[in-house]
């Protein structure tokens, strides 16, 4: 696999500025991303803040100082805050909804395989899936999981981007063995081995 042409990871991460943060391109705002991250974190499970309580007080001390800003700006003769125009346009509603489409598709397909098609070998998938993520769960909470999820996101790519001929390969290695042993867990439920090709 090492000899394999492989895409840029930046351009299979969309080619833009979230691309460039992933990746370390923008080193301050990658920077700022995991200092952000590891700040939400402390407040909502060290510090012992909720989040309706955080939010209520960064948006009270928000207007306050815009109340503020815009009064001393119109009695001294001064520019008005810089408040950009707060307006979803229909493009960014439909990209979401599109996006929120496709995922929806895909779950309904696994289910569509695993009821109607019985597919076993998409049956033990889900369920090793569905047990990974609930032994996960036990052991962290809802936001350190958030936390770690954008850890990940922000140290994952730039490893994998220098040294990815060597995790292709590794982790092609991985798949063909849990493969085997998948195919081995299916061919001992009853289901025959040419089934799947068959659909």
């Amino acid at each position: 696999m090492a000899g394999t042409h492989h895409r840029p990871l930046h351009a299979l991460l969309g080619g833009g500025a979230v691309a460039d943060l992933l990746l370390w391109r923008r080193r301050n705002a990658s920077a700022a991303a995991v200092a952000g991250a590891t700040l939400v974190w402390f407040l909502f499970e060290r510090a012992g803040y909720s989040l309706a309580s955080v939010l209520s007080n960064a948006l009270l001390l928000l207007v306050v100082i815009l109340f503020f800003w815009a009064k001393s700006a119109s009695l001294l003769n001064r520019p008005l805050p810089p408040v950009p125009n707060l307006e979803v346009s229909d493009v960014v509603v439909e990209k979401a909804v599109g996006r929120a489409l496709v995922w929806i598709n895909k779950v309904l397909a696994v289910a569509h395989d695993i009821a109607i098609k019985r597919d076993r070998t998409v049956f033990i998938q889900v369920i090793m899936a569905l047990w990974v993520v609930s032994c996960i769960g036990m052991i962290f909470n809802f936001f350190t999981l958030i936390y770690i999820g954008v850890l990940f996101a922000l140290l994952v790519p730039p490893v994998y981007e220098r040294h990815q001929d060597v995790i292709d390969e590794k982790v092609g290695l991985s798949h063909s063995i849990l493969s085997r042993h998948l195919n081995t867990v299916v061919s001992k439920t009853g289901q025959p081995p040419k089934q799947k090709k068959a659909e």
